[in-house]
């Protein structure tokens, strides 16, 4: 038996078995410029036929397919995903099942975000915005923008991390500047590590290291810390100290964004419609 939340490795193996053998059932040989031939009896692809195209032996294959305890490589995760044409919420399941890191994933965040989410956005009460992997920020509501005293609307293409390290407001806005200052490049290094290579990144992190001394020195510690909540505390320039507990939500269209929302420490709860 395996513990509470643990995940059986056989089950996994079964069930990482049971998919692959229903998305091969799925490709038309044609596809892979095979000939579909009248004495198949099996729809889709045979496991030959998998095997040849992947580049690996058919025993191999079977063995996985059977849910029997082999090493596979990231490559060969990487070709079966494409032979059998998985989607992306497939290919994510693939490999989750793999328990591999998909070399690829970021090919895939730059599906549009769905439309009307910035709407959604500006419907929340407390202060909220969504960030994609540089920290950009995509959507925003104007709670936020009162918190943050005008910023980002100031900006031409608001970057959470530029405002923090290169805006002089935020040393008086961000209470205990440097203690979260320092924090946040380690929430980063955790947020952007699959991405950490692409132009975006590299391009991002070269501009603050060289404008922000100071975030160039924090960024060699090599620090690294999950992007967790808890208290904020903004010193508003007319509203004075501003108290928020901080939730975070990935997108499930976007896995490389997140919403962030600011909820007030000082509010009171919402009252329970009587029964």
């Amino acid at each position: 038996m395996t513990e509470a939340g643990a995940r059986d490795p056989a089950a996994r193996r079964k069930a990482l078995g049971e998919f692959l053998r229903s998305a091969r059932a799925r490709v038309k040989p044609s596809d892979h410029g095979l000939p579909s031939g009248i004495r198949r009896r099996t729809p889709g692809l045979r496991r030959e036929e998998v095997a040849q195209l992947c580049g690996i032996s058919v025993t191999w294959y079977t063995w996985i397919e059977q849910g029997r305890k082999v090493s596979v490589s990231t490559g060969v995760w990487e070709r079966l995903a494409d032979v059998l044409g998985l989607a992306r919420a497939e290919r994510h399941y693939l490999f989750d099942l793999a328990e591999c890191a998909d070399p690829q994933a970021g090919r895939y965040d730059a599906v549009p975000l769905p439309e009307g989410l910035a709407g959604c956005v500006r419907s929340i009460r407390c202060p909220a915005y969504i960030l994609d992997r540089c920290w950009n920020v995509l959507a925003r509501n104007d709670a936020l923008l009162h918190v943050f005293d005008g910023w980002p609307d100031r900006a031409e293409r608001p970057n959470l991390l530029k405002y923090i390290f290169l805006d002089p407001a935020a040393r008086t806005l961000v209470v205990d500047w440097e203690r979260r200052a320092s924090r946040v490049v380690a929430e980063f290094r955790a947020d952007v590590g699959a991405h950490a290579d692409e132009g975006d990144v590299q391009a991002l992190l070269g501009d603050l290291s060289e404008a922000s001394p100071l975030f160039a020195h924090w960024w060699t510690r090599q620090a690294v810390v999950d992007r967790e909540g808890g208290l904020r505390e903004f010193q508003h320039p007319t509203d004075g100290v501003l108290k928020f507990s901080q939730f975070t939500f990935r997108l499930a269209t976007r896995q490389d964004c997140k919403l962030v929302m600011l909820l007030d420490e000082n509010a009171e709860p919402p009252v329970e419609p009587s029964a």
